[in-house]
C-alpha cells in the first residue's frame, strides 16, 4: 500500500505521484483519513513534479510542462473537521534532503520582462545546514513545504500557484520545524493537501524557485472545534532568521504608490550590488535574491508612495573572494 500506518498516531504516505493533484478541488476523493493528534509523515516530490533532475539544463527549463508544476499530495480528511473550525499543522521535522533546483522560468518571476532566458542551478543539500552557491557564497538551509491548503467551500478546480484564503501556494520561508500553522476550514473533513517542498528561500521567493527539493516531511495535525478564522495564521517559537542576522545586511530600497513597482526597483538595486561588489552575473545575482534576500515593507501609509526594502545577509559571504 502506498498509505502505511504503523500506529494509531503516525502514518507514512508513499508514492507522491499517485496522490498528486495540481488544483483545490472539494469534490476530490481523500486519499486517507486522520484524526486530531496524528501525525503523517510524506514524502514529498520537488515543484516541477519529477521534470527535473541532479542533471537538467536550461533546455530542460524551457521545456518544462506548466500543466505538471506544484504538484501537491492529498487530500486528508481530518475526522469531525467542520466548516468554521480551524486546522493546526505543526512542523515536526524535513529530512533525506539530497539535491535541488533553483531555475530563471521565462514569463515567470518578479523581473520577469527583463529575464527571458531559461537558466537552471543545481545544488548539492547534503550538507544539513549550508548548500555551496559559488564558492565562498553558502546558503542556510532552512527547509519548509511552499503549498499547504485545506479545499475551498467554492466548487470546481482552483488553480494551485496562488496562495488563498484556504492556504496554498504561501511560500513562507518561516514555517520551518517547530512552527504551527492555522488555517481556517471551509468543508467537511478539511481535505489538507501539502507540497512544494523548498531547502531554502528568501521573502518574496522574486525569481519564482527557490532551492526546491524533494524530501520527506513529517506534520502533526491538531483540530480546534469552534475556533474561526477567516485566513491562514502562524506562530514561530524564536527568532525566525538567527544565522542570517550574525553578520548584518546590505539593504536596497524602491519606492512608489504601487507596492510590487516598488518590490521590482528593490530587487534590480541589489542586483546591481551583488554584480558590482561580487562579480556575479545578472542571471546568478537574480537567483540569489530569490534564494537569500528578503522583501520587507517598510513604509505602506504616507501616500501616494510606499517604501521596500531588499534584505541581503553579509553571512552568507563569509568566504567569498572576488
Amino acid at each position: 500500500m502506498s498509505i502505511h500506518e504503523h500506529n494509531h498516531t503516525y502514518k507514512t504516505i508513499h508514492d507522491f505521484h499517485s496522490h498528486a493533484h495540481y488544483g483545490w478541488d472539494n469534490s476530490l476523493s481523500p486519499i486517507t483519513e486522520v484524526s486530531s493528534g496524528q501525525t503523517v509523515n510524506y514524502e514529498i516530490i520537488e515543484a516541477s513534479g519529477g521534470q527535473f533532475t541532479r542533471y537538467s539544463t536550461k533546455e530542460d527549463v524551457a521545456n518544462i510542462n506548466f500543466a505538471k508544476v506544484n504538484p501537491v499530495s492529498g487530500p486528508i480528511y481530518i475526522k469531525d473537521a467542520e466548516p468554521g473550525d480551524t486546522l493546526e499543522i505543526e512542523m515536526i521535522d524535513f529530512r533525506q534532503l539530497d539535491w535541488g533546483w533553483t531555475a530563471l522560468i521565462p514569463g515567470f518571476g518578479l523581473l520577469s520582462d527583463t529575464f527571458t532566458d531559461p537558466e537552471i542551478k543545481i545544488f548539492d543539500l547534503k550538507n544539513r545546514n549550508r548548500a555551496e552557491f559559488l564558492h565562498g557564497i553558502d546558503i542556510f538551509i532552512k527547509p519548509f513545504p511552499g503549498t499547504m491548503g485545506v479545499a475551498l467551500a467554492e466548487p470546481g478546480v482552483h488553480g494551485i500557484v496562488p496562495p488563498r484564503q484556504n492556504g496554498g501556494n504561501m511560500d513562507i520561508r518561516h514555517l520551518v520545524k517547530g512552527t504551527k500553522l492555522y488555517l481556517p476550514i471551509f468543508v467537511e473533513g478539511a481535505l489538507f493537501s501539502i507540497g512544494d517542498t523548498h531547502a531554502a528561500q528568501g521573502d518574496g521567493e522574486v525569481c519564482g524557485t527557490a532551492i526546491e527539493a524533494s524530501m520527506e516531511t513529517t506534520i502533526k495535525f491538531t483540530l480546534h472545534k469552534g475556533k474561526t478564522i477567516k485566513e491562514p495564521r502562524y506562530e514561530i517559537p524564536g527568532p525566525p532568521t538567527p544565522e542570517a542576522d550574525s553578520q548584518g545586511y546590505y539593504v536596497t530600497t524602491g519606492q512608489g504608490p504601487d507596492l510590487h513597482e516598488a518590490s521590482k526597483k528593490a530587487i534590480s538595486y541589489m542586483i546591481e550590488h551583488l554584480i558590482d561588489t561580487y562579480g556575479l552575473k545578472d542571471s546568478e545575482a537574480y537567483m540569489l535574491c530569490s534564494i537569500s534576500v528578503d522583501i520587507k515593507i517598510n513604509e505602506i501609509v504616507n501616500a501616494p508612495n510606499y517604501l521596500v526594502s531588499a534584505f541581503l545577509p553579509n553571512s552568507i559571504f563569509k568566504s567569498f573572494k572576488n
